[in-house]
């Protein structure tokens, strides 16, 4: 092979890999995303309760809780090229299940889909760190934002794809499969260089010692509390504003247009924390974002500032997302230590996810007024912020 051509395959194997972790990425959130704008079909069409309907966004949420913690140990032993391809093939096989009709089939597809996307959500940023060490940020950049890209596509096509396409409320998730099909063709080349990193993850193994370190705890605690902030928001921000007098239609908008607002701030974040010596500062500014963006939920009752309070929220919430999942990279000393941290923060952060969306709705079930939830929402941007100088420190865990 002269120079040239092995130059040339190199950009080759380089871009394959980069495809590859871009598919992986959008797979992460649309199984999620798409339910929401179908709940109302899926609870005629199979007689469930409010509480049971929503249970299909709880339950992935317990999921990535409880198996988040597993998933190194699969980089570890099997390695993370052939660990993400495993997450695929469950995702798909989760997909496929959840869509066939019974309501044994609609929970267990769920709880499967939730192992498959757990296994993505903690390996990728402790690979991204193994393949680019001098280029975290710029592919924590990539993989964020096709993370909250497809997020937003997803439950924006949910009901097109059932009108448009005269899909039922099943064709119209089993859709989101052919995504997953394409992210495993796609990562196949990948699976040749697996061997040769399993030893090494496994020799770099900090064991049960993060789990005890107080920086291991900062991190986990700030991708808790920006989980907690985003999803609250997701599951209550259309009541909230309904509550203040605005449409049905026109709240569910504005909860889409929270999305896209933050797309900027999640492709800028982790470039800028690529930059600079430490992440403090960017951290404290996401807890501060966080807090007058609730605030002004909280003040504002006739929505007549509305749309500042949403660029607020949505920059906050992109730029939560993305500056976590540096953290968890730029905190690990090596590529095992991010999978374990990326498992650790993971597991106690959809752990918070999925308690504050119950948490909030209890709150305002015992006030009957959004007072008390939107002050707790206020509180936890606060600690975010405090959090955050800790995580924020140029430092090992």
């Amino acid at each position: 092979m002269t120079a040239h051509t092995e130059s040339q395959y190199n950009k080759l194997r380089i871009m394959l890999l980069i495809a590859g972790i871009v598919l992986i990425a959008a797979n992460l959130r649309p199984a999620l995303t798409a339910v929401g704008p179908l709940i109302g079909s899926i609870k005629a069409d199979m007689g469930l309760s409010n509480g049971m309907a929503g249970l299909l966004t709880t339950l992935p949420l317990l999921a990535f809780a409880l198996f988040s913690p597993l998933a190194p140990r699969l980089g570890a032993r099997f390695g993370n090229e052939r660990s993400l391809f495993a997450g695929l093939i469950i995702l798909i096989a989760g997909l496929f299940w959840r869509s066939t009709g019974s309501s044994i089939a609609l929970y267990g597809g769920t709880i499967l889909l939730g192992l498959g996307i757990a296994i993505g959500n903690v390996l990728l940023p402790g690979l991204i760190k193994e393949k680019f060490p001098k280029k975290v940020g710029m592919m924590t950049s990539v993989y964020s934002t096709a993370l909250s890209i497809s997020a937003a596509i997803a439950s924006g096509v949910s009901i097109p794809l059932t009108q448009g396409l005269n899909l039922s409320w099943q064709g119209a998730l089993a859709t989101w499969s052919a995504l997953a099909i394409l992210a495993v063709i796609v990562w196949l080349p990948q699976l040749r260089s697996a061997s040769r990193a399993v030893g090494q993850q496994q020799a770099q193994s900090s064991g049960g010692q993060l789990w005890r370190s107080p920086l291991a705890w900062q991190v986990t605690l700030f991708m808790g509390l920006q989980s907690f902030a985003f999803y609250c928001s997701v599951a209550w921000l259309p009541e909230i504003l309904q509550n203040n007098g605005m449409s049905v239609s026109a709240a569910g908008w504005m909860l889409s247009i929270v999305q896209f607002i933050s797309l900027p701030a999640t492709i800028l974040t982790p470039m800028l924390a690529a930059r600079f010596a430490n992440q403090r500062a960017l951290a404290m500014i996401v807890g501060v974002l966080f807090v007058f963006g609730f605030t002004g939920l909280l003040l504002d009752e006739t929505n007549d500032w509305i749309y500042l309070w949403l660029v607020l929220l949505g920059t906050g919430q992109g730029a939560g997302i993305s500056l976590a999942l540096t953290l968890i990279v730029m905190r690990a000393a090596n590529v095992r230590q991010a999978a374990e941290l990326s498992g650790m923060a993971q597991s106690i952060g959809y752990l918070l996810a999925a308690i504050g969306p119950i948490l909030i709705g209890t709150l305002f079930d015992l006030t009957h007024s959004w007072w008390l939830p939107l002050l707790t929402l206020v509180v936890s941007g606060a600690l975010l912020a405090v959090i955050g100088l800790g995580a924020g420190r140029n430092r090992y865990v």
